[in-house]
């Protein structure tokens, strides 16, 4: 994954101190440096002596043809005083990207009683002209540049372009069409693409069947790189070595495919046809490939491989998800809830060091291939990406960690702030019984990268849209 290019247009109005402005340029731009994110800062430097804007049209003109032509993904408009609010609007919406408009908080009037940048002022304005260009952005409370309110607003800005990004050039790799008797997994491919530019590849269960005995039988590199990976991991005991490089095969041939078709997720078919033809189950192969940020579905949920998308680019892709039935509740805890995968969480999650490599508990055939064992707890968020009858919104939850009972392949037991609460959004939809979790607290992003994908609704269960909200402005949640 490409870094985020943002790019950074501070701006300033000629009325004000263009001194200040200039050293305001500079020290917003060594803090945001500072915060340590990975991502390419594109600015203006060059297009003018002073590297701010400021002049109108032809000054506009310039500004959005570099950013556009460094491609960049977002644009920050720091007003260093007043600003330019008209400047700021034509290029916000010229290039249609996520805005963040901010500025420093003024210091006292000097001695005489005149104000060096007046910036609160000049950002009423520009949020005013920003609507009448009909350009959604995001706002960060007027504080200093070393308030933690800055770095709070400004970090979760970052984290919700790249969840925009990545939502924006979304292509699934679909592995055959759904389970026939799981109508829950319908999903209408057209309306995404039409709504949200999401495109589908499907391929057949026969195509990655054959590419994976291929791989299978050319014993290259790449396969056996994964047999070591899988040796090195699991306790293989209860299964063969021919199992090993089967699975493996098939992860390799899987990767493969989401390389050559552009894909950034998977959704698999992974009952029971596969097992028919191959002897294995995917799950071991999808638990790798999540590790390796291409997150994989299982029976082929085509809006859960976009709710994993969209969940590890709110963590700037530094953490795995976790795909997951929301499937019984807790025998003690009235707010806990078993989340479990018959084998597919990420190995790096795992609790245990070596967990077990083992045949299918459920099916007749007990194919071989699941990843067995619980993940860690701690804090999480859950979220699912779904609709029907044309409308989509984004369940949004925060849950930990909770010791519960044993129980069969992938797992980890959980706390919600009020499980029937949850329980009854979830049943009346437009949700199912899968969810994507996360060890981290991805809502405030996601949940920000809503207002930049027009048809999709956050739909927050725990923290309220209101504290979300009060959290972005300085609050404890």
């Amino acid at each position: 994954m490409n870094k985020l290019k943002l790019g950074y247009a501070p701006t300033r109005r000629f009325v004000f101190s263009a001194e200040d402005a200039f050293k305001y340029k500079v020290w917003i731009r060594e803090k945001i440096e500072s915060i340590g994110l990975d991502i390419d800062i594109v600015d203006l430097e060059g297009l003018n002596s002073e590297g701010l804007l400021y002049d109108d049209h032809i000054n506009a003109d310039e500004i959005i043809e570099r950013f556009r032509q460094e491609r960049v993904d977002a644009v920050f408009f720091p007003h260093c005083n007043f600003g330019t609010e008209d400047t700021v609007a034509r290029v916000g919406k010229a290039l249609g990207k996520p805005v963040l408009l901010w500025g420093p908080r003024d210091e006292a009037p000097l001695e005489d009683g005149m104000r060096l940048r007046d910036t609160q002022c000049g950002l009423f304005a520009t949020g005013k002209v920003l609507r009448r260009f009909n350009v959604p952005f995001t706002y960060v409370t007027n504080s200093r540049v070393n308030d933690p309110v800055f770095e709070r607003g400004f970090t979760n800005f970052i984290a919700a372009a790249n969840v925009v990004r990545q939502f924006r050039s979304l292509r699934i790799l679909q592995i055959g069409p759904r389970p026939s008797s799981f109508w829950t997994m319908m999903c209408n491919e057209g309306e995404l693409l039409e709504q949200f530019g999401i495109e589908i590849h499907p391929i057949t269960l026969v195509d990655i069947q054959r590419a994976s005995q291929q791989i299978e039988k050319g014993n290259g590199s790449e396969l056996a790189e994964a047999v070591d990976y899988i040796k090195a991991k699991l306790d293989y005991s209860e299964v063969t070595e021919g199992d090993v490089k089967r699975i493996a095969a098939l992860k390799v041939a899987m990767r493969r495919y989401a390389q050559q078709t552009g894909s950034s997720a998977i959704a698999i078919q992974c009952w029971s046809s596969l097992q028919d033809a191959m002897g294995i189950m995917p799950c071991l192969a999808n638990a790798i490939l999540t590790d390796e940020q291409i997150p994989v579905t299982c029976e082929t949920d085509i809006h859960g491989a976009v709710t994993s998308v969209m969940v590890q680019a709110a963590t700037m892709n530094q953490a795995p998800t976790f795909f997951a039935d929301l499937t019984v509740r807790h025998p003690d805890n009235p707010n806990g809830e078993l989340l479990f995968h018959c084998g597919n969480f990420p190995l790096s999650l795992s609790v245990e060091e070596k967990p077990k490599l083992r045949k299918h508990f459920l099916f007749d055939d007990h194919s071989p291939g699941t990843h067995e064992g619980e993940i860690r707890g701690g804090d999480m968020t859950l979220a699912r990406f779904d609709g029907d009858h044309g409308e989509y919104q984004l369940f949004l939850g925060r849950a930990r960690g909770i010791q519960g009972p044993y129980t069969r392949g992938s797992y980890v037991w959980v706390e919600v702030n009020d499980w029937p609460l949850w329980e009854e959004k979830l049943v009346k939809g437009p949700y199912v019984h899968h969810s994507v979790g996360i060890h981290a607290n991805a809502i405030p992003a996601l949940y920000e990268a809503c207002q930049y994908i027009p048809g999709l609704k956050p739909d927050p269960v725990d923290p309220t849209e209101q504290q979300i909200q009060a959290w972005l402005r300085g609050a404890s949640m």
